[in-house]
């Protein structure tokens, strides 16, 4: 792995000043009320919309753990990526009633619909689930990424897993607090092209290392295949089609990671095109981060890359 250079540090020391300054101008804003703090005033355009969605969606254990699973598994992980055409059925059945109801969160919308025990139930629900997935998940795979990336290991006797992992935590909650939605709305519009660029990038400097995808398919061999028998101990794909389909209309219709940012939308038109520009942006980790993932796998066949885990195949 190439090392940490001075332009690496320049250009990561202006994406965080960017993000910095994204915090300053919010705050400047003078939020007026909770509107304004939690749903960014609702007045949201369709691309700040959708862009939130995306980037919300793909965090570090997209680039860890998506990678990791195409430098294992190949292309069958994909399936779950392409089920994020539900998110038009956020956009055209589900949007309507969150928007009119005007609610801020799902638990409050359960308590309009049914009554507050119905509130309770999901508000504990989401919390463990967060706390014990998605949170634990992206804490580990952005100390991974950042003591791989930096290249190290260690920092004043403390491994630098536990650095990076702890400096996301801090960093992430003191910009939200500080900043509310609309100034994760729009760090959001900053990092969505940032993220699709430069893993464009890994992916083009990956297939010319490789000698292109004719020789990753040969390398990957069987794992080059999308649809893999109902006998497969991993991703049969009676389990891949019905599984998968079911847990991703829980995710992008009703978890309010998702459904925050339709309700910071102007109206329900700004809401449904969000929806679409989100389903678009969705079609692309197949190709910037499982794909990259298969080519390290082929490097490593070739004796060009040296990783110890799968979960290092998008880092290195």
């Amino acid at each position: 792995m190439v090392a940490f250079g001075a332009l690496d540090w320049i250009v990561l020391l202006g994406f965080f000043a960017g993000l910095a300054a994204i915090v300053v101008w919010v705050l400047l804003q003078k939020e007026k009320d909770t509107t304004d703090y939690f749903l960014a005033g609702r007045d949201a355009g369709w691309l700040a919309v959708g862009s939130s969605i995306f980037a919300s969606n793909i965090g570090s254990e997209h680039l860890v753990g998506l990678a990791g699973a195409g430098y294992e598994s190949g292309m069958a992980m994909a399936h779950w990526e392409m089920h994020a055409w539900l998110i038009l059925v956020l956009g055209w059945v589900f949007v309507p009633f969150y928007e009119r109801s005007r609610v801020f969160t799902m638990p409050e919308f359960l308590e309009k619909r049914y009554h507050s025990g119905a509130r309770s139930f999901l508000s504990l629900i989401s919390l463990v689930s967060y706390v014990l997935t998605k949170v634990a998940v992206t804490v580990y795979a952005g100390g991974v990424v950042f003591k791989t990336v930096l290249g190290i290991d260690s920092w004043m006797g403390i491994d630098f897993f536990w650095i990076g992992a702890i400096s996301l935590v801090l960093i992430t909650g003191l910009f939200t607090v500080l900043g509310g939605m609309k100034a994760v709305l729009y760090t959001s519009v900053l990092q969505t092209p940032v993220l699709l660029i430069g893993s464009i990038v890994i992916l083009i400097v990956g297939l010319i290392k490789v000698g292109g995808w004719g020789e990753v398919e040969r390398l990957v061999g069987s794992n080059i295949h999308l649809i893999r028998p109902a006998s497969d101990p991993n991703f049969p794909w009676t389990g891949v089609l019905l599984g998968s389909a079911i847990i991703g209309f829980w995710y992008w219709c009703t978890d309010q990671y998702i459904v925050q940012r339709t309700l910071s939308a102007k109206n329900e038109t700004h809401a449904r095109r969000g929806a679409i520009f989100a389903g678009y942006l969705k079609l692309s980790p197949v190709f910037i981060f499982l794909m990259p993932g298969m080519i390290a796998y082929a490097l490593v066949q070739k004796g060009v890359l040296r990783i110890e885990r799968a979960d290092q195949a998008f880092p290195a």
